[in-house]
């Protein structure tokens, strides 16, 4: 696997890596019937996804008083860990992700998780070694903001026209835009894949096997 376009590959975590989205969806809607707040259908759910938890929430339950955030995230991160440690890995991810480092490419994730989560969620799933760099929504600017990608970069002293976002969501593509790195899409994650093919990325990948082959032929 010859690098041609990128040097630097990063990937979203939720949807991207980790078959996640369902259960963010269900403790996103969970954690607003808790509080008596209007549940918000799955694809209103699944959009926040990728966000910072707070602004996630605040787009999710936009009748909550501010004052409320606190009670609301703390109810999302009861459902959300109650399941937890079942939730696994897209198959095909790990070894892309072998693929990738034997072909000694660069690996960064760019989450909307907190660092406490994604550092739980790489344990479970014996990833910590295999990532260069990661950036969270608790470090730094929410996506679509483009710090997150500029952090990397500069971290690990990479080009941003050589470093390629990969995620499931519009937030993510956007992101990639406003930093000035490649974009490519998932769409077997968070949202629809004609939602991420406006957003002109390079490719838009049904499923792991997909993407896999994409990098394999062009990055």
């Amino acid at each position: 696997m010859a690098r041609q376009q990128f040097d630097l590959i990063v990937f979203d975590w939720d949807g991207t890596l980790m078959d996640s989205t369902a259960h963010i969806t269900r403790s996103i809607q969970a954690a607003c019937r808790d509080l008596g707040l209007p549940v918000p259908a799955d694809e209103a759910a699944s959009y926040v996804i990728g966000l910072g938890l707070r602004e996630a929430l605040q787009i999710a339950a936009p009748s909550l008083d501010p004052a409320g955030y606190p009670r609301l995230v703390e109810r999302y991160r009861f459902h959300y860990l109650v399941k937890d440690p079942e939730i696994e890995l897209f198959a095909g991810v790990r070894e892309m992700l072998a693929e990738l480092r034997d072909a000694g490419y660069l690996l960064g994730v760019a989450t909307g998780k907190s660092r406490v989560g994604l550092n739980r969620a790489l344990d479970q799933v014996h990833l910590t070694s295999v990532f260069d760099g990661t950036r969270c929504a608790d470090e730094t600017f929410s996506k679509p903001h483009p710090a997150m990608l500029h952090e990397l970069t500069r971290e690990l002293g990479q080009d941003l026209s050589r470093t390629v976002m990969i995620g499931d969501t519009t937030h993510d593509l956007q992101m990639a835009l406003n930093a000035g790195a490649a974009g490519v899409g998932v769409a077997y994650g968070a949202h629809p894949s004609d939602s991420l093919q406006a957003l002109t990325p390079r490719f838009v990948a049904p499923d792991v096997a997909s993407l896999a082959g994409w990098l394999r032929e062009h990055a």
